[in-house]
């Protein structure tokens, strides 16, 4: 054995080896010849022959993805017929189809759709509709106008019948418009691209005699006047409402209430001809649903005949719901077109459940260590697996599942708990799954421009998910942007990824139906999930058209396993009211302030068409009315004169146009009335400040980087931070690990303006044209969760300023209308021209305006080989690419440019158009 010099080391070291290979002698300033060059044949030469490059290696961009694992294998029980077996084919009942049944013919006459809707519904799969869309239609009396509730399960062709009931009422009434209303910003965004496909090419029944009538105008007509048109409208559009634009607008809650509210204000509210209410049990949300509720309140108590439509997949009280939505009538479906087959999941064991009460019993015995009472019997077996990772059986089992049925070639939709949670099981089960070289090519290269097509978004591409889509797996969450869900949901929707992992939000946020769905535990974070959201997430199981069945594994553990049999075992939660205290002064100013009741007689009507008089004592409620009133004016909300006439304040209607709460908008008030004082005009965050909303989205602080922002902020931006009542030793201590109070109304109030000003910060580094990534790395925070306070400071900022124009502070508007636009293109005031362009935003603008394209007659006039350099200059990173990934890539920049040249051309010829008529 060889001894080290050191006598107490009787081993050789690694940095022993390594000095044995290597020299430190410094050899700078020491030539060697030429000759000594060429002839050395020392093997460890630091110097390459850059002479010779016959022998020339390009280097190999080397794979980044994870090592191989192998998956556990799944073995049938012996003495037990499995019905989940693909290559099993089930003989099921056939629904009747329209040759059997005319009705179910879309061009029936008794729909009296145009057959240019027709055509377009058979052009995306739909020719006929089921047995119960049809009795729902004709039976309710929908088609006529009557109101409706309808329950049906998910992916049993509910959103059809309200699309044919709004449709119809459009098309047949030009004059009418329709209001769709949903939960979240990808529902509506989904719903707004299927909904434009349907409605392509067709036109309205307009009177064109009636037309010929009317006086000349001026101004010339746009051309889709007969059309119909569709807008989305929710936080972060872009898009300036206005009823003479669209003909269905889909919106979310708070627009929706918004627009009502409007429309009620200036009369337009007769124009309203059907208002759909979809997952109508939302009205059950502690924090949105009293919206929903005030709204279809409203609508209610107006005398203009505005059809009212709620569907849900889980309603437990309908009769109750259509009782109070003017006597509707009611539907309940329990079709579904693909069969579910449950399961529960155990120690790496696989247990049929096929009804919740067999689920129950289930879990139950399994729960229960008892040597007498038997156990059930397992339907298929997961082996245990060899590799360390897979150790867990709740772990091992979820990515056997999803490994098989992506082997097999369907799709699988796995649910997590936490976003950390969907990335490690999407890492897992990539993994698991076939490596590139055994993949089919065409669906390699369709991967590959995924990869390409995330990579050139503005935030540039995941690490993680860049090793994980080339093996078919990606993961879905909040803390991704906009575009790369979008991205994701596509591609999975089009078989290109096999395996989505994604938070329980997901089952309520988007439509991606799945062949098999893998609940990984039943909690959101650390809480158990209630019995709609499993409901929902169970529901995705089985795609119309692409499977013959669904099937449904929820994956516990034994802590679990009790609480599991009760979730399943549970009762779906009746629909009920939230006009919570608190929520209720909401309702009250705003009918007030709307006109819609002024006396104590017109309030009394309007609570008993609210959903809280059918589920509530009516005394009690009258009751609540006058306390609620009180407080009204006691906050100076609201006056009353001698005659028991109630008016808003000034301070009130602005609550109410700028779709505040009452609590939210006297906070408002009081910190602009500072403002108005004192507006600390020569740098940016004061207004910045306004513009950040009150529940910021990145609730939690990190208070070290505050404090680090804290020391970078100049002069005038410290005075803004005493201005609005910080201390700078109070974030020092934060940042040493100190806790804020939130007990107090008054602690609550100070905590709220110090996470308010932490969001502002992130908020001032994206008007200052920091790519939405680089915020996300400074703070710590997901992309999606930025991005996110930058749309939600979009709409937030429009009700600050409408705000302000109600108060009539004349001054102030014109500052906070100038920071809006800078708002909407993360940009400085310079480039606010080049940021109307698509895909021009932010660092993108400001990369542009350096080379040389200043304004947007510059970029119209570029030729689009020209722009694709430039695009390549601003994406977040330089790439390392092979020459073939390396073209594609090139190739989406192009079309990229395409669409960029393209957009500069429309909006500076409208520019020219508008010069050309003022002269």
């Amino acid at each position: 054995m060889d001894f080290n010099n050191n006598k107490n080391i009787c081993h050789r070291t690694t940095v022993d080896a390594a000095k044995a290979r290597y020299t430190t002698i410094d050899i700078a300033g020491h030539k060697r010849s030429y000759d000594e060059l060429r002839g050395s044949t020392d093997a460890t030469s630091v110097l390459a022959d850059i002479t010779n490059r016959s022998n020339f290696r390009r280097p190999q961009i080397r794979d980044s993805y994870y090592p191989p694992l192998k998956a556990s294998a799944i073995q049938n029980a012996e003495d037990f017929s499995c019905a989940a077996e693909y290559s099993q084919r089930k003989n099921l009942a056939l629904t009747p189809n329209p040759i059997s049944k005319p009705l179910l013919e879309l061009s029936h006459p008794s729909y009296g759709l145009p057959q240019g809707l027709i055509g377009n519904f058979s052009s995306i799969g739909i020719k006929s509709i089921y047995p119960w869309q049809s009795d729902c239609l004709l039976r309710s009396g929908a088609l006529g106008g009557q109101n409706l509730v309808y329950s049906a399960p998910t992916g049993g062709g509910k959103s059809l019948v309200a699309d044919i009931l709004m449709l119809k009422t459009v098309i047949e009434n030009p004059e009418k418009k329709a209001l769709l209303v949903l939960p979240y910003v990808a529902l509506v965004q989904e719903k707004l691209r299927w909904l434009r496909r349907v409605v392509d090419g067709v036109t309205k029944n307009v009177d064109v005699s009636s037309r010929r009538e009317q006086q000349p105008s001026l101004w010339r007509k746009r051309g889709d006047e007969d059309s119909v048109r569709v807008m989305g409208i929710f936080g972060g559009s872009r898009s300036q409402f206005t009823w003479a634009d669209t003909d269905i607008a889909i919106c979310t809650i708070e627009k929706a209430n918004s627009l009502v509210n409007a429309a009620i204000d200036d009369c337009s509210v007769s124009k309203l001809g059907v208002v759909v209410i979809d997952e109508l049990h939302f009205i059950n949300d502690e924090y949105r649903g009293y919206i929903l509720e005030l709204m279809a309140t409203k609508l209610l108590s107006l005398e203009q005949n505005v059809q009212l439509i709620g569907m849900s997949a889980t309603l437990q009280n309908a009769e109750t719901l259509a009782k109070w939505l003017n006597n509707a009538k009611f539907y309940i479906s329990k079709y579904r077109p693909v069969p579910i087959e449950e399961h529960l999941v155990f120690d790496n064991a696989v247990y049929p459940a096929s009804s919740s009460s067999r689920f129950y019993k289930t879990a139950t015995q399994l729960s229960v260590q008892s040597q007498t009472q038997a156990r059930p019997q397992p339907c298929r077996k997961i082996l245990p697996s060899s590799s360390k990772q897979l150790k867990n059986p709740l772990i091992n089992s979820v990515v056997s599942l999803a490994n098989e049925t992506a082997r097999a070639g369907f799709g699988a939709l796995v649910f997590c708990s936490s976003r950390s949670g969907c990335e490690r099981d999407a890492s897992l089960i990539s993994q698991v799954l076939p490596r590139i070289e055994e993949t089919d090519r065409a669906i390699m290269e369709k991967r590959r421009d995924l990869v390409n097509d995330l990579r050139s978004t503005s935030t540039g591409l995941d690490h993680v998910l860049e090793r994980i889509i080339p093996l078919g797996v990606a993961f879905h969450h909040a803390g991704l942007t906009i575009e790369e869900r979008d991205l994701i949901a596509t591609a999975y929707d089009e078989g290109v990824i096999k395996v989505i992992v994604a938070t329980c939000s997901l089952a309520a946020g988007i439509n991606l139906p799945a062949r098999r769905v893998i609940l990984h535990g039943a909690r959101m974070g650390s809480d158990l999930i209630g019995p709609s959201m499993l409901r929902q997430m169970r529901g995705r199981a089985g795609r119309k058209g692409k499977d013959e069945i669904g099937e449904t594994y929820l994956c516990c553990q034994k802590s679990d396993l009790e609480a599991v049999a009760e979730l399943m075992e549970a009762e779906i939660p009746n629909v009920e009211s939230c006009l919570l205290p608190g929520k209720r002064e909401r309702a009250l100013l705003e009918v007030i302030a709307t006109k819609l009741a002024t006396s104590v007689e017109s309030i009394d009507d309007y609570m008993k068409k609210t959903l809280l008089y059918q589920t509530i004592d009516h005394g009690e409620l009258a009751d609540m009315v006058k306390f609620t009133l009180d407080e009204l004016k006691q906050t100076g909300l609201v006056q009353e004169d001698g005659a028991s006439t109630f008016q808003a304040t000034l301070l009130g209607e602005a609550i109410v146009m700028s779709s505040l709460t009452p609590e939210d908008g006297l906070f408002i008030h009081r910190e602009l009335k500072k403002a108005l004082q004192a507006f600390v005009m020569d740098g940016e965050m004061h207004v910045l400040y306004t513009f950040t909303p009150m529940q910021a989205p990145s609730a939690t602080v990190n208070w070290q980087v505050f404090r680090q922002e804290m020391e970078g902020l100049d002069d005038s931006d410290l005075r803004v931070l005493n201005f609005v009542g910080l201390k700078p030793q109070v974030i020092n201590k934060m940042a040493q690990g100190a806790s804020m109070k939130e007990t107090t109304p008054e602690e609550i109030e100070k905590a709220r303006i110090y996470k308010r000003f932490y969001a502002a910060l992130q908020l001032r580094d994206l008007c200052n044209e920091m790519p939405i990534h680089a915020v996300s790395r400074k703070y710590d925070l997901p992309r999606g969760a930025v991005q996110n306070l930058s749309q939600t400071c979009h709409g937030f900022a429009t009700g600050m300023i409408k705000f302000c124009q109600r108060m009539d502070w004349g001054a102030l508007v014109a500052v906070l209308d100038h920071y809006s636009d800078r708002l909407k293109a993360g940009a400085k005031s310079d480039l606010l021209a080049l940021a109307e362009v698509t895909y021009i935003k932010s660092r993108t603008a400001r990369v542009f305006w350096d080379n040389g394209y200043k304004t947007l007659g510059a970029i119209a006039a570029a030729h689009v080989n020209d722009l694709v350099p430039i695009l390549l200059m601003a994406q977040p990173k330089k790439l390392k690419l092979d020459s073939h990934d390396e073209q594609k890539y090139h190739e989406k920049l192009l079309k990229k440019a395409e669409v960029i040249s393209q957009s500069a051309n429309r909006i500076w010829e409208r520019q020219i158009q508008v010069e050309i008529d003022e002269e």
